[in-house]
């Protein structure tokens, strides 16, 4: 009740290592409620909200073909183009779903329309994407899943401020979240250059200098097409003005960045976690 914390909080953000001045940085989970209620009013988020809306909103900028289910059951060949082709793999998911829940990867090879269309009526996925292929770089640090960087903007006085970047660097998991066991590492927002070492969600785990399975140096990774990534986030910052405090998901592939999903309810573990200290004074002077 005093931070204004949950019980979570307590135990992820390391409440039981800080003194009286350091608990009080922090943003918790009712601050970043509160916070993200006056940002984001809820009738506004349905772009962010919706992973279909947000698709038809960002469609310059999600760099991928994608249906619903509703599209590919009267049009074959539009699934035809979605799960053929390389890298033979497709992401199934339930528009609603958040953090990394609702979603499946599928191996199209040697997979018909009509199987797909089954298996999305069977087990509620209603939207279908064809799987992102990562940067070179991203794929030799970490091949297990699409490594996205969370991006988080702050509309304010009608320009667009980058409060953070953070790295999610997945660990054997087909899916990049921190609560999927991976580790998320801060990046400098003016170099696009990872400037710390990873930290779990696991608070029982070790800081990671090494990818554990690749052995590449975590601190000092050069994230490819960084000026374009803030370049795209700032115009989609600015496509929807009513919401003004946006976690943006990015995946960087060989030829450029493109816009993965957006969050009106950005997480207060993955912003603070990797730097190990609490960030509540950078939003407010925006309330």
């Amino acid at each position: 009740m005093k931070y204004n914390i949950s019980l979570m909080d307590y135990f992820q953000l390391r409440f039981y290592e800080q003194n009286e001045s350091q608990k009080q940085k922090y943003a918790g989970t009712g601050f970043m409620y509160e916070y993200q209620l006056q940002m984001n009013p809820p009738r506004y988020r349905d772009i962010l909200e919706d992973k279909i809306k947000f698709l038809n909103h960002f469609n310059a900028l999600s760099g991928r073909k994608w249906g619903t289910l509703e599209m590919i059951t009267k049009d074959a060949s539009l699934a035809g183009e979605i799960i053929s082709g390389e890298p033979y793999k497709v992401v199934l998911k339930k528009s609603k779903s958040k953090a990394g829940r609702g979603i499946m990867i599928l191996e199209s090879r040697n997979t018909s329309v009509s199987e797909v269309l089954q298996l999305m009526r069977k087990k509620g996925f209603d939207l279908i994407e064809k799987f992102v292929l990562q940067h070179d770089n991203l794929m030799q640090l970490s091949p297990s899943a699409l490594n996205t960087i969370r991006v988080i903007t702050q509309l304010h006085d009608g320009g667009v401020t980058v409060i953070a970047a953070r790295l999610r660097v997945s660990v054997n998991s087909n899916i990049d979240n921190l609560t999927a066991g991976n580790f998320a590492a801060p990046v400098d927002i003016e170099k696009g250059i990872v400037s710390g070492p990873g930290v779990y969600g696991d608070i029982t785990k070790p800081d990671v200098f090494i990818h554990p399975v690749t052995g590449v140096e975590i601190k000092g990774f050069l994230i490819p097409h960084w000026k374009e990534c803030i370049e795209m986030v700032s115009k989609a910052a600015l496509s929807i003005p009513q919401t003004k405090s946006v976690g943006w998901d990015v995946a960087i592939t060989n030829e450029k960045s493109i816009l993965i999903e957006g969050n009106h309810d950005w997480g207060r573990v993955l912003w603070q976690l990797p730097v190990k200290e609490g960030l509540k004074e950078d939003l407010l002077k925006y309330l």
